[in-house]
C-alpha cells in the first residue's frame, strides 16, 4: 500500500499519538449493549503474495494454492480482488469453499472500482446490485463490506454518499473509508459525514497511515472498529503504534465495543505477517482472546518486537 507513505528521513519526525476518542465514539459505545463477547479478527489485504512462499506458505506453493494456505492463518481478509472486478456466484462459491478449512473464517469484500471511483457513487444501482448479488455466495463466511471513497471524493459530493448510502441493504454491515483532507480539516464536513454513519448504522474505517495522520480520526458512529493499519517493514515504530492500538481496543471493549477487524498492510508486503502476528499475540494477550497465530517456516532476518525497541 502506498497511501500515506513518507521517507525514512521523516519517519522519525512522525507523531504517531493516537488522538482522544471524539464525542461521537463516547455516545456510540455509551450506548451500545455490550451483552456478547467482542468479536475479533486480524487479517491481511491480499492472499496472493509470493513474498511468502517459504515464509508461512510451503516451498513451491502454486497460485491457485495461496488461499488455501492463507486460511490456515489468519481468520479474515480485507478482500481488495473485489475492488478491481465484479466476481460472479461461481468464482465467489469457490473461494468459500477454500476457506471451509477454517469455520470461522471471514471475507470482508471492498465495493468495485466501478461504482466507487468510476461512476462515484452515481447512476450505480445496476453495478451494485451485481456486485450484492456476486458477494452473498459467500454466506456465513461473508464479513462487513469496505467502500473506499477516492483522494479526490470531497465533502462537496455528500449529498450523493447520502443518496447512495441510503439505498444500500441494510442486512449487511457496511465500513466506508473518507481519504480527502477536507472530511477532516473542516469541522462542520466531519461532523455531517460521521453523523451521517450513526444515524444509516454505517461504520467509519480508521486507517492508520504515516503521511495521513489527519485519516486516524477515531471516530466510531457504530460500536465497531475496522482498522487498516500500514506499516513500515518492522519498524520499531511498528511494535510501539501496535501497542498503543491494543490499549485503545481493549478501553474501547470496557465501553461497549462489539467487535474489531484489524488488517495489517506494509508498504513492503512481505512483512505482514510478521507484525500480524504480533498483533494478534498482544490481543490475546489483552483480552484474553485466543485469536489464531499465523505459523512460520522461516522468518526473514528483521528485528523482532524486542530487539526492535533497542535500536
Amino acid at each position: 500500500m502506498e497511501f500515506g507513505r513518507v521517507t525514512d528521513e521523516e519517519l522519525v519526525r512522525v507523531d504517531f499519538t493516537l488522538p482522544a476518542d471524539p464525542q461521537i465514539t463516547v455516545d456510540t459505545l455509551a450506548a451500545a449493549k455490550n451483552d456478547v463477547p467482542l468479536q475479533v479478527h486480524v487479517g491481511c489485504a491480499k492472499w496472493g503474495r509470493k513474498e511468502w512462499i517459504g515464509k508461512i506458505y510451503p516451498p513451491k506453493t502454486k497460485d491457485a494454492n495461496f488461499l488455501d494456505e492463507y486460511v490456515k492463518h489468519f481468520d479474515c481478509i480485507e478482500l481488495n480482488a473485489t475492488f478491481y472486478q465484479v466476481y460472479g456466484t461461481d468464482t465467489i462459491a469457490k473461494w468459500k469453499t477454500k476457506a471451509d478449512s477454517n469455520p470461522g473464517f471471514k471475507f470482508c469484500p471492498k465495493f468495485s472500482q466501478s461504482i466507487s471511483h468510476i461512476r462515484r457513487l452515481k447512476n450505480a444501482d445496476d453495478i451494485t446490485t451485481t456486485y450484492y448479488e456476486g458477494i452473498l455466495a459467500f454466506g456465513e463466511k461473508l464479513g462487513p463490506l469496505f467502500l473506499q471513497l477516492s483522494d479526490n471524493y470531497t465533502p462537496k459530493s455528500f449529498p450523493e454518499l447520502k443518496a447512495y448510502l441510503e439505498q444500500l441493504p441494510k442486512d449487511i454491515p457496511v465500513f466506508v473509508e473518507l481519504r480527502h483532507k477536507d472530511w477532516f480539516a473542516v469541522a462542520e464536513n466531519r461532523d455531517r459525514v460521521f453523523n451521517l454513519f450513526r444515524e444509516l448504522n454505517i461504520g467509519s474505517i480508521i486507517t492508520d497511515a504515516s503521511g495521513r495522520r489527519d485519516v486516524v480520526h477515531m471516530a466510531l458512529p457504530t460500536p465497531h472498529a475496522f482498522i487498516r493499519f500500514v506499516g513500515n517493514s518492522l519498524h520499531p515504530t511498528d511494535y510501539a503504534r501496535v501497542d498503543e492500538w491494543v490499549e485503545r481496543i481493549k478501553n474501547w471493549k470496557d465501553q461497549g465495543l462489539k467487535s474489531v477487524w484489524f488488517f495489517m498492510h506494509q508498504h513492503d508486503e512481505r512483512y505482514s505477517p510478521e507484525l500480524a502476528d504480533y498483533v494478534v499475540e498482544e490481543l490475546n494477550k489483552a483480552l484474553g482472546t485466543q485469536l489464531m497465530r499465523p505459523t512460520f517456516i522461516q522468518r526473514d532476518d528483521k528485528p523482532t518486537a524486542q530487539t526492535s525497541l533497542l535500536l
